[in-house]
């Protein structure tokens, strides 16, 4: 769970979500600065941090704050802060938590003591008590940032510098993971927050604390709670003194079957891997670190464990099964719901990944390679165990990468293989760093990082051809990283594929792959820094490349300009073919270190790896044929462009709303090339730019495409962006010339003012403008030159451009010149600076940024003089006239107020706005101090005019104010003398005027965000590791970019209201409420926006909103004001805000006048959406007295390390003075909000709906911490008997919420207990458990006899599974008298307004009458519905015996009715009755099971198979989480019904049976004294005829085995001692039952005689034990407890693989092979694997049944496959023995069954036996001679010709991708029996056909002219010459 800021910023007025991460802390890299560089400084130091803002500010052509001025910045947002929290002002609190992000995104430096006591403070905030979810997730958020604990980045705090208590969070946490019942909100999501906050302070819990933490969590883990503790573990644990856990970790973990579980584990030992990786050098010292052992920091025991559990996630099917590889995900649904709302996104692929690529080292001999190329079964893959093991994982997965094999595990695996080079890339890296601390011992060797690379390189390559995206661009990124660790060994694979995939232009799906993974290597392929040999390759690709630029095939075409931009980025574009000098041709600044070529590999690539046709060149000779290559640069481009002006001619006609060319595909793709156009201008050299100027321009001259206008802009300004000067000095005089003709002869001139189709006419005209637009946004200083043209032009423009396209294409124009004249910007993007770009030597130092100076300025003025105010004159003039206007005058309007517009649109950062004069801050001035209001961070932004005493500021000002008081104007007139229809294109004018008045400054969030998505995009793409410094020019000035719009973006926000804005707001707000829906929805987008950057303009809007709500409003004018009020943020304020919570909630209720259908509906979305801010912590956050001692802990530290006046004393003063009157105005607007809504809700005129909105806020609206009026209890009660079902719902469970509510306020004694659920029933003891033996015979017993059951009750025991907690909670039992309680006083009236509604004679008739209705959803099994028990329970709780006679005799009749719906009703009252009476006094808790106990056997009379369910139900409620000795009555009546299992009918025996299992389950641990009989008396009659009867069985099995598994411990402190010492800790080893199975086991083989014959099979004793033995081991494989199964699988197994030859029982026989294939998705306990192994290797052997082979075959290959790493190497030679038996069995499937399977054994782990294998079949091939068919040998000679046959393709068959040195002999083998009798011949021509492979073009030259002839007889038989 990310948690992406949810800083609402409440009071502020920025009702959004201010999202400031898209720039953490370390996103942005440093470049190399001399000071980060020395070494000598420790990281985190001030220094570094400064030395890294150096670098920033470098970057930015103005002055930036010094670090002492930030400093001081940063010590007022903290004061504030600390104001806020000393009063508890937490809402305010967070909007300067929003200002902390803005400081932290300036990237000044703080140092460690003031983060470390900032996080402090954030972390006791998330503590504390009863403070709304919103609100604590923004702290946790803001804990998060100040940590900066993301993967991949460098941390800001170590250990050391911060300890954090973890017994506070567990204790705030635990409310959360075990919430009451009747309180919880399935909605809530705060414990994930608070697992969150666990997880980002683990490292700074003191190690030191882990026996507390273990002591403190084993005992609350047990059977039921071990997915909820497993997170709570792994989220507490801190990364040091693992020793102290992981013993424990792994033995949990073999205990368990559960995804949840393997997924938590798996990233814990992912990051311990990485976290340890330099030993006792690592931050945790000597004693804190893990010890070394045989691979990494795991045992060779746990590193078995680990692979395995990597193989099983990579979820390949394998064999019959194409499903889920595991049981795992099917156990955890079995779990409580609870545990599964603990949610996080675990990146398992990534874990797995780091733990492998950790773990590499030398540390073990290294594998030779034999002669032939076969690996020798001695020592390791370059001498590393797990590098070892990662080749066997890949190789037996190999073939899952392949296209053709695609699944869902395809996304799976690549995305393995993707971590695992980003991983390995990241820690090659690392390990070059001066400062690493892994010792060079444990460090990777090239050796090692050859094979990694070999090892993946095959199925990456096979991948990169899949057949969705996302594999494809995992395979691509993997590729990448590899050519830039290992480009010898990939980059000819990867040149080969790219020439035939380009070449063949029909299989699209391999050109775009191509392309795409062309554009991934890209570094390597131009810098020969990196590869040496790719350089002469990039023109000819390139050429190859243009063809793909086609509008037919969008994707194409995008992938093409993708490749395109990524080399041209790196190079420049020059011919250089006739200089025969040195040229390095693409020096590039990544490249510089990217790596040190081993100088034993330079020359000479391993072998296999030389491509044939690639022969290695010195570096002269690839140098010679580069240069000659770049001959071609001047026909590529020219093609290029010609290609794409080919492409605009071809372009669909622009249209549409938006005046987009064509749909989403064809606006893609023209930005993809302009993307690629622009990159290639960039790089031209000069003659080429020329070229193409030339080429552009004479097009440009001679063409005018309607269709290609706004296109061909694109493209003029791609040349624009290279070389300004040239382009404007080429295209301006001609198109001002055209323009100026066009004009003259009428273009433009139909007067319009919306959207329309371009007058074919006209198209000259756009032509010419937008080839203008193209050549402005860059060069400043040329504007100068052309400075009157210009300007005339404009006025020109203006004056005489008449339709809607002329004039918005006018606009643009200026907008673009005066963005070019008056704002910042890179004056050069190219891959190094302008003074290197014509000289060999490259750096990075960036250079010039455009700003403009006064000359310019002065232009920009000039414009608002001669364009802007005249326009805005005539506007003016316009304005006197609005009720006389004709087409003529609107037309006009339009016109002149968009050119104004467009002037201030181009100009965000001409102005910097000074401080304004306020006129309605909308305070409340009683509770708020002004000084708490949050200010904007003042820095320097690089605006043009920033001095209000400077002449040209102070004429800039006024024209700017006076386009708004014009505005302003044309908004009022319009509203006023409103024309209707007609004046909807001018009243949008005026609010898009708004828009830009108001937001057209600095640089709005959504540019802010773009910018920096692209930043990250350009980063990450040229990075090889996440700590990368080094990159492209580009990417810095990127960086640079982003850096200069978030110091702008820090003035876009809260900005405060002059009386102007004011009036414009108001503007806005009368639009958005519009009667035209077209004005509406831009009025209502523009204000939602304009309240994300004012402050309080939220608080401003809300008032005219509610009016418009009023009666006599128009429908359309309350739809506006309703949307406007759904918007989230306004919804979010609104409903935080002290006055407006109540009046938005009472607004919306009534709008009941309206009768609109649509009105309606808005209403109803808007009440719904409304829920969300309703909770009980809401108005206590606002309302909060409580102490806060933590919180003023921390804040007590933080001031230490500022000055002694960082808080201010008067402003703290103030705010401690108001603190009260807020809570008291909270208060009492609370209770009138109340008030206001029942009175609403009970008027006899108000609809059911309104009701209906009514009653769910009232009931979001109950408070734990006061008491409701009594008037609304009463009214809930009243309401629970609504005949609207949805009203009755909410009803019953406000009744439940008030009923709790009071039982907590009796019951509480401190505000924690109260918050925290820790209040406590008098009733309760805490039992102490000395000895767990003892307490147990006292409480844990089923039943007791009479007299002797004690004075406590224990319901429930939710301990003692591993250690029992030192006490466990009890209750006194309620002696006979009065009640056990008195309820609070103050919910006396409460009691009994509600007991007065009770009163009424027909309360329970008409309830019990409602809830048996018949329901609409499920008809078939009616359930018990939950929320009716629980509000029968809380009135029984409350009211206890008092209508006790009422509801029985209601109960009654219904019990025994006939219709189940009633039945059903009846159940519930009494369920929920009889749960509530825990507490009555016993004379009345005697009389109700008296009554009840009377009726038991009516019940069970009465149950039917569509009734049994609820009375199941029925009973369950009752029993579970109950001491039997208060459902005594119940308990006995179970155990004394007769278990029957061969009666006659078969659901009167299942009731019994399916009741008694509810016991079982109900007992759990006081079910064991009665086990063991029960448990015989089960496996007795496992010979039952019914199929429900056998389910039934093997279900009670399975609970009594899993009720028996408790390995429990008398400490914690032994238990770990157990893990570290014992072998089986948790005794999942231990079989209790063994020898009774093992009895029925040795049965079997009589029974197995006495079968009957079909059809009767079903019914013999043989088939229907074993039936319910599979069905018990079925169940039992696909539970969480799974892992115990072994011990008695070894018993069953021979007996199960017998049974699976079976045909004549399709029953027995599907079981047993499903049985068989479920064996291998549990992970054996390790001793298991070969005894099982051995088993199937037996039965193999022994069996005279040929079809028990063919059955156990596969089984045993999955067996082997899913536990390949723990087989040895014993058992492998045995089952090589066994296939090759099978390979000469006298049946045919058998021989092809044990072909398949020996080529995936060799494939996966028997390389070494290649060779043997092939001579011992060539051998018996031949000595083998085939006598005569009529021979008696005959048949015996075909038999052993065709095993060696099946050998030998198998062998071939083992390398499916490629072909080995050994290979080609064998065809000249084969061919000879080519057309030897089948099955011979079918054998041989089905392994030739598959010999020809994707790659085969490549294979074929492996094999000499006879084999090649040898291969084609094999596949067709005969020869030509035979």
């Amino acid at each position: 769970m990310s948690l992406d800021a949810i800083l609402t910023s409440f009071n502020s007025g920025l009702p959004f979500t201010l999202d400031l991460s898209t720039m953490e802390d370390d996103d942005v890299s440093v470049p190399d600065s001399p000071s980060s560089e020395s070494g000598t400084l420790s990281p985190g130091s001030i220094e570094k941090q400064r030395a890294s803002l150096e670098s920033y500010i470098k970057a930015l052509p103005y002055e930036c704050e010094s670090p002492e001025q930030m400093q001081a910045k940063l010590e007022h947002i903290v004061g504030r802060i600390c104001i806020c929290a000393e009063t508890k002002n937490w809402l305010v609190l967070t909007t300067w938590d929003g200002m902390l992000q803005c400081w932290l995104l300036m990237r000044y430096p703080m140092s460690k003591a003031i983060r470390a006591k900032l996080t402090r403070l954030y972390y006791e905030l998330c503590l504390v008590p009863g403070i709304e979810p919103r609100v604590m997730r923004s702290w946790a958020d803001m804990l998060s940032r100040l940590i900066c604990n993301k993967p991949d980045s460098r941390r800001k705090l170590e250990a050391a510098d911060l300890q954090l208590p973890w017994q506070p969070l567990w204790r705030v946490l635990q409310k959360e993971l075990w919430p009451k019942k009747r309180m919880h909100d399935s909605s809530r999501n705060v414990v994930n927050i608070l697992l969150f906050v666990a997880e980002q302070c683990r490292r700074y819990f003191p190690a030191g604390e882990i026996p507390e933490m273990l002591s403190t969590f084993l005992p609350r883990l047990t059977k039921d709670t071990v997915l909820t503790m497993v997170p709570v573990l792994t989220s507490f644990f801190p990364p040091s003194h693992t020793h102290l856990y992981m013993p424990m970790v792994f033995k949990l973990w073999e205990a368990f079957n559960s995804s949840v579980i393997d997924d938590r584990f798996i990233e814990l030992c992912g990051e311990l891997s990485e976290e340890h990786i330099a030993g006792p050098h690592s931050e945790f010292g000597a004693e804190g670190t893990a010890e070394w052992k045989t691979v990494g920091i795991w045992s060779e025991a746990e590193w078995t464990f680990l692979m395995g559990k990597t193989l099983g996630s990579m979820n390949v099917p394998v064999g019959a099964t194409r499903g889920a590889s595991t049981t795992a995900g099917h156990a955890d649904t079995m779990a409580d719901k609870q545990s599964l709302r603990i949610k996080k996104l675990i990146n398992r692929s990534s874990a797995l990944a780091k733990m492998i690529v950790y773990s590499l080292s030398l540390d073990a001999p290294v594998r030779e390679s034999g002669s032939d190329g076969v690996p020798s079964s001695e020592g390791f893959v370059a001498g590393s165990r797990a590098l070892d093991s990662l080749e066997k994982l890949i190789t037996s997965v190999e073939s899952f990468f392949h296209p053709s094999n695609y699944g869902i595990w395809s996304l799976n695996l690549t995305h393995f293989v993707q971590r695992l080079m980003a991983e390995f890339s990241k820690r090659w890296k690392e390990e070059q760093q001066q400062h690493c601390k892994t010792p060079v011992t444990r460090r990777l060797t090239p050796e090692i990082r050859r094979n990694f690379i070999t090892i993946l390189r095959t199925p990456v390559l096979l991948s990169m051809f899949s057949k969705d995206p996302f594999t494809i661009s995992y395979s691509q990124a993997a590729i990448r990283s590899m050519a830039l660790l290992e480009p010898a060994l990939v980059m000819p694979e990867i040149l080969e594929r790219a020439y035939s995939g380009l070449e063949v232009v029909n299989e699209t799906h391999r050109t775009t792959s191509v392309m795409t993974m062309l554009s991934a290597v890209a570094l390597p392929l131009v810098s020969e820094k990196i590869y040496l040999g790719g350089q002469k390759h990039v023109i000819p690709l390139l050429e190859l490349c243009i063809p793909g630029i086609d509008l037919n095939d969008p994707v194409k075409t995008i992938c093409a300009t993708m490749f395109i931009t990524s080399v041209v980025q790196h190079m420049k574009i020059a011919d250089v073919s006739m200089h025969q000098v040195g040229v390095d041709l693409s020096s590039d600044a990544p490249a510089e270190d990217v790596m040190d070529v081993d100088p034993s590999n330079t020359q000479q690539l391993p072998s296999g790896v030389d491509a044939p046709g690639m022969p290695t060149l010195s570096r002269e000779e690839e140098r010679a044929l580069t240069r000659e290559s770049t001959a071609g640069w001047a026909d590529w481009v020219t093609s290029l462009f010609r290609r794409v002006l080919a492409l605009y001619e071809n372009l669909p006609e622009e249209g549409g709303k938006k005046g987009t060319t064509g749909g989403k595909m064809e606006e893609a793709v023209l930005k993809a090339i302009k993307g690629a156009l622009d990159t290639v201008c960039l790089h031209l050299s000069d003659p080429l730019f020329d070229l193409v100027l030339k080429l552009v321009f004479e097009y440009a001259s001679t063409n005018a495409k309607s269709n290609a206008v706004r296109a061909f802009g694109q493209l003029v300004s791609c040349l624009a962006r290279a070389r300004p000067e040239k382009t404007i000095d080429r295209f301006l005089p001609f198109c001002v010339a055209q323009i100026q003709e066009e004009l003259k002869h009428g273009a433009s001139s139909i007067r319009t003012t919306s959207t329309h189709e371009a007058v074919p006419s006209d198209t000259t005209l756009h032509w010419n403008m937008s080839i203008l637009r193209g050549c402005f946004g860059y060069g400043g200083a040329t504007v100068l030159k052309y400075k009157d043209q210009l300007l005339g032009l404009m006025a020109l423009l203006v004056e005489k451009t008449k339709s809607e396209r002329g004039y918005t294409g006018t606009g643009r124009l200026i907008n673009r010149v005066l963005h070019t004249a008056a704002t910042i910007y890179t004056l050069n993007s190219r891959y190094v600076n302008p003074d290197e770009w014509d000289s060999p030597e490259f750096n990075r130092n960036l250079t010039t940024q455009w700003v403009p100076n006064r000359k310019e300025i002065e232009f920009v003025l000039e414009i608002m003089d001669k364009i802007a105010a005249p326009a805005l004159d005539r506007v003016e003039a316009l304005l006197e006239t609005v009720g006389k206007w004709d087409s003529v005058a609107r037309n006009d309007f339009c016109r002149y107020l968009h050119a104004a517009r467009s002037v201030w649109g181009g100009l965000p950062t001409f102005l910097l706005q000074g401080a304004k004069n306020v006129v309605n801050p909308c305070m409340n001035e009683d509770i708020e101090v002004p000084e708490l209001l949050v200010t904007a961070l003042d820095v320097n932004a690089g605006f043009v005019l920033t001095d209000p005493n400077d002449p040209q500021y102070q004429r800039a000002m006024a024209h700017r104010r006076r386009f708004g008081q014009i505005v302003h104007k044309a908004a009022d007139v319009l509203r006023r003398e409103s024309e209707g229809e007609d004046h909807i294109d001018a009243v949008i004018g005026v609010s898009r005027a708004i828009d830009v008045y108001l937001l057209e400054y600095a640089i709005t969030r959504s540019n802010f965000e773009s910018l920096t998505k692209a930043y990250r995009q350009a980063r990450d793409s040229n990075r090889i590791w996440p700590k990368q410094k080094e990159n492209s020019r580009v990417v810095f000035l990127k960086r640079a970019q982003v850096y200069n719009a978030g110091r702008l973006y820090m003035h876009a926000l809260y900005r405060r209201r002059d009386a102007l804005d004011d009036l414009l707001l108001e503007d806005l707000i009368e639009m958005s409420l519009s009667p035209y829906t077209r004005v509406r929805r831009h009025a209502q987008a523009v204000l939602h926006n304009a309240c994300g950057y004012y402050v309080r303009s939220t608080r401003f809007t809300l008032p005219y909103l509610f009016r418009a709500l009023e009666k006599k409003n128009d429908p359309d004018c309350m739809k506006g004001a309703l949307y406007s009020l759904w918007n989230k943020g306004t919804a979010a304020y609104a409903l935080a805000d002290i006055n407006f919570h109540g009046q938005y909630l009472v607004a919306l209720l009534n709008c009941q006048h309206e009768e609109k259908p649509s009105v309606q509906k808005l209403v109803a979305n808007i009440a719904q959406d409304a829920l969300v801010y309703l909770n009980e912590e809401s108005c206590h956050t606002d309302a909060f007295t409580e102490a806060v001692p933590g919180v003023l802990r921390a804040l007590g530290e933080l001031k230490q390390e500022f000055q002694a006046d960082v808080v201010d004393q008067t402003i703290l003063a103030q705010a401690i003075a108001k603190a009260g009157a807020r809570v008291s105005l909270k208060q009492q607007r609370y209770t009138e909000t109340v008030n206001a809504i029942l009175d609403l809700a009970v008027r006899p005129v108000t609809h059911w709906r309104y009701v209906q909105f009514a009653i769910r806020f009232l009931y979001g609206l109950l408070r734990r911490d006061s008491a409701p009026p009594p008037s609304l209890a009463a009214f809930f009660l009243k309401q629970s008997i609504s005949p609207h079902t949805t009203i009755r719902v909410t009803a019953q469970k406000a009744v439940v919420k008030v009923c709790a509510h009071i039982k907590i306020r009796t019951f509480f004694k401190t505000s924690d207990q109260l918050w925290l659920d820790e209040w406590e029933n008098p009733l309760k003891v805490d039992i102490p458990v000395t000895d767990p033996e003892e307490f147990l015979r006292q409480h844990g017993q089923p039943g007791y006899p009479a007299g002797q059951e004690g004075e406590l009750r224990v319901d429930k025991i939710e301990t003692g599974f591993l250690v029992w907690t030192p006490t466990v909670k009890g209750y006194r039992a309620v002696p006979p008298g009065s009640s056990a309680f008195s309820w609070e006083e103050a919910s006396r009236p409460i009691l009994n307004a509600m007991n007065e509604v009770m009163g009424q004679d027909d309360f329970f008739t008409v309830l019990a009458l409602l809830w048996g209705q018949e329901s609409m959803k499920n008809s078939a099994a009616p359930e018990l519905r939950a929320e009716n028990v629980t509000f029968m329970k809380s009135i029984a709780k409350m009211f206890e015996h008092e209508r006790l006679q009422a509801i029985l005799d209601t109960i009654d009749p219904l019990l025994v009715d006939g219709d189940r719906y009633k039945q059903r009703s009846g159940a519930e009252l009494l369920a929920g009755l009889s749960r509530g009476a825990k507490h009555w006094p016993k004379q009345h808790v005697d009389y109700l099971w008296t009554w009840t106990a009377s009726r038991f056997e009516r019940i069970y009379a009465q149950m039917k198979p569509d009734t049994i369910s609820f009375w199941e139900n029925l009973i369950s409620e009752q029993l579970v989480e109950r001491d039997p000795r208060r459902t005594a009555p119940l308990v006995k009546w179970i155990l004394s019904l007769p278990l029957e299992f061969h009666g006659d009918s078969a659901f009167a025996m299942s009731k019994s049976l399916s009741i008694f299992n509810i016991l079982v389950d109900c007992l759990d641990v006081r079910f064991l004294p009665l086990a063991d009989p029960y448990v015989n008396l089960f496996l007795d009659n496992a010979n039952t005829g019914y199929a429900e009867i056998r389910s039934q069985i093997a279900q009670n099995v399975y609970a009594i085995l899993s009720i028996q598994w408790r390995p429990t411990y008398p400490t914690a402190r032994e238990f770990i001692s157990a893990c570290t010492a014992s072998h089986d800790p948790l005794r999942i080893r231990e079989a209790k039952y063994v020898d009774r199975i093992s009895q029925i086991v040795s049965q079997l083989p009589a029974w197995r005689e006495e079968r009957l014959p079909p059809p009767r099979v079903s019914q013999s004793q043989y088939d229907k034990v074993g039936l319910t033995l599979l069905q018990w081991v079925w169940d039992f494989a696909h539970g969480p407890q799974a892992p115990l199964l072994f011990p008695y699988i070894v018993v069953l197994l021979p007996e199960i693989i017998r049974m699976s030859e079976l045909n004549d029982s399709s029953e027995l026989q599907t079981y047993s092979s499903a049985v068989l294939y479920v064996l291998s998705a549990v992970t054996p306990p390790p001793e298991y694997v070969e005894v099982i192994a051995e088993n199937f290797i037996n039965a193999i052997k022994s069996s005279v049944s040929w079809r028990i082979r063919v059955n156990a075959l596969p089984t045993l290959i999955v067996f082997f496959y899913r536990n390949l790493l723990s087989m040895s190497s014993s058992i492998v030679s045995r089952l090589m023995n066994v296939l090759l038996d099978c390979l000469s069995d006298e049946n045919i499937e058998v021989r092809e069954m044990a072909s398949k399977m020996l080529s995936g054994v060799v494939r996966c782990s028997q390389r070494q036996s290649i060779i043997p294998l092939k001579n011992r079949f060539i051998s018996t091939l031949r000595k083998t001679k085939l006598p005569k068919r009529d021979d008696p040998a005959y048949h015996d000679s075909l038999r052993v010709l065709h095993s060696a046959v099946l050998g030998l393709c198998a062998l071939i068959e083992s390398f499916p991708y490629s072909v080995e040195p050994w290979m080609p002999p064998l065809t000249e083998v084969l061919a000879i029996h080519a057309t030897d009798p089948l099955p011979i011949s079918k054998t041989i021509r089905k392994c030739a056909s598959e010999f020809k492979k994707d790659t085969w073009h490549k294979d074929q030259l492996a094999f000499n002219e006879d084999q090649l002839q040898s291969l084609s007889t094999m596949l067709v038989g005969t020869s030509y010459y035979a």
